[in-house]
């Protein structure tokens, strides 16, 4: 009697753990078992395990076999069936461009340390269907044009605009060289010399041109009086282009004591009054003498320029 109550109670335990013993199954099947060359199918997995179980899912990256390859791979999918078991669902995509008749390899799950493989697939792949005994030909269809995208073009678009900028940047470089400037626009940081050097270089131009030696006294004074006037106006901050002879004696006079110099710029300014409005013809001593005159009255009356000097470094 007691025998018989240990066996049910093995049987009852048994009964209860049935669903930890039962196997891992893998099952495949196709949408379609017949495609034309380059037509596509899935192959559906479905796996069914225990819940926790160590898996190895099948994983087929590029081909099942030769001839036939797959272009993706579906996430896997699962759900709870119960009595701690799982299902697992994912999909291959596949194609094939040679026309043949293929015995797909079955899929090898692992789980734990065991190994199970799912059925085998047929898959046929035909051409397709050429009807030789018909009479009736087309002709060649004509090549399609592709649509216009902007995108294919933007290279041009910028090799004509920089063909157009080099254009116009040599147009613009003979431009300058015929008006002598330079080709960079930008103006240099002028030199300002000083009043003295100024109407010393323009004195030199006036007697380098030798304007009373061709009969141009009048021209020959002018120049010499406009000359000095405007270095009296830099040099003493009077407007003298614009004031007689008279008012810049008087001027001259005011802001300098050295009758010497007065001397000398009466004689410029009075010498050229008369020979641009009384007609006078001026000798030639007369000529010399002012332009000397003019030369004296500069440097008897220039700012010397400190020079800067540099500091010696005490040891």
């Amino acid at each position: 009697m007691k025998s018989i109550k240990t066996g049910f109670i093995l049987i009852f335990c048994l009964l209860v753990n049935i669903p930890n013993w039962a196997q891992s199954v893998i099952t495949a099947s196709m949408d379609s078992s017949q495609l034309l060359i380059g037509e596509q199918a899935l192959i559906h997995l479905q796996i069914a395990t225990n819940e926790g179980a160590q898996i190895q899912l099948p994983l087929i990256p590029d081909t099942l076999m030769k001839g036939v390859e797959v272009l993706g791979i579906s996430k896997p999918d699962t759900t709870e069936i119960g009595n701690n078991r799982i299902q697992i669902k994912y999909d291959y995509l596949v194609t094939s461009f040679d026309s043949a008749l293929y015995l797909l390899p079955p899929f090898k799950l692992v789980v734990d340390a065991d190994t199970f493989y799912s059925n085998e697939l047929a898959l046929k792949v035909s051409t397709l269907p050429v009807d030789v005994e018909s009479k009736q030909y087309y002709d060649i269809k004509e090549v399609l044009k592709p649509e216009i995208v902007l995108a294919d073009y933007i290279h041009i678009f910028f090799y004509i605009l920089g063909a157009c900028l080099l254009i116009l940047l040599i147009i613009y470089i003979i431009f300058r060289k015929k008006k002598k400037k330079p080709i960079l626009p930008f103006k240099s940081k002028e030199i300002i010399l000083p009043p003295h050097v100024r109407a010393i270089q323009a004195l030199d131009e006036i007697k380098a041109r030798k304007l009373w030696q061709q009969g141009k006294e009048k021209e020959f004074h002018s120049e010499i009086s406009d000359t000095i006037r405007k270095y009296i106006e830099d040099r003493f901050f009077v407007n003298a282009m614009e004031m007689t002879s008279d008012q810049i004696l008087q001027k001259i006079r005011g802001v300098s004591d050295a009758d010497l110099v007065y001397t000398q710029l009466k004689q410029i300014l009075l010498l050229a009054d008369l020979v641009k409005f009384a007609k006078y013809h001026s000798l030639p001593e007369e000529n010399e003498l002012s332009i000397m005159n003019a030369y004296l009255f500069v440097n008897n009356t220039l700012i010397e320029e400190e020079v800067p000097t540099e500091k010696k470094e005490s040891k």
